[in-house]
């Protein structure tokens, strides 16, 4: 079957294990190679994750000669999306204070009252500060992907739920030999009568 093409913030995250994991310096012609081969990037995407990761303050870059180099060290990296949560969330605080008050001006005003331009004019802004406190939420979001901590959670996760795959893929193998010696069975027949795909294999 074909596989699910990454998010942008899941290649945002496998981005930041080629930093975190090496602890070196880059070119970009040199995450071009190793993006797609070990986290698999693909390499026509590698140029606009590693912009987007420059641009948070995430990784860091600086040209040298003709050359630009990327580097980011997970304690660098952690301060500034700390700094970054911490600005975002102190936004959110502030947007939902203002929700708050405008929401009871607006409760206010309708007992007694026909709409009114005021009215009118606070339910927009109220829409607005909803739409920017999900916009809030999704940045929010959005660097707790890239927290070392969260990415190694990420990868461990990935380890187990692959490891038990493929054990559960060797139990289907093993089970689908005995019926062949005991029964006679034919694997194809196996395979259909209990919906085994044909192509089942184990998980690199």
């Amino acid at each position: 079957s074909k596989k699910k093409g990454l998010s942008f913030e899941e290649k945002r995250a496998r981005m930041m294990e080629i930093f975190f994991e090496t602890k070196d310096v880059f070119q970009l012609k040199d995450l071009e190679k190793i993006a797609p081969k070990e986290k698999g990037i693909t390499p026509m995407s590698v140029k606009e994750i590693l912009q987007s990761l420059v641009d948070d303050g995430m990784v860091d870059t600086d040209r040298i000669g003709t050359s630009n180099y990327f580097w980011a060290f997970p304690s660098k990296a952690l301060h500034a999306r700390k700094r970054k949560l911490e600005e975002l969330e102190s936004q959110f605080a502030e947007s939902s204070q203002k929700k708050e008050a405008l929401q009871k001006s607006i409760e206010k005003s309708i007992i007694g009252r026909e709409d009114t331009a005021e009215r009118a004019a606070l339910l927009e802004e109220l829409a607005t500060l909803r739409q920017r406190k999900e916009q809030l939420k999704t940045e929010i979001d959005k660097y707790r992907e890239c927290d070392p901590d969260v990415v190694e959670e990420m990868r461990q996760t990935n380890k187990v739920a692959k490891e038990a795959a493929n054990r559960w893929t060797d139990n289907i193998f093993s089970i689908k030999s005995w019926a062949k010696r005991k029964f006679g069975f034919e694997e194809s027949r196996i395979d259909k009568g209990f919906g085994i795909p044909e192509d089942l294999d184990y998980i690199d």
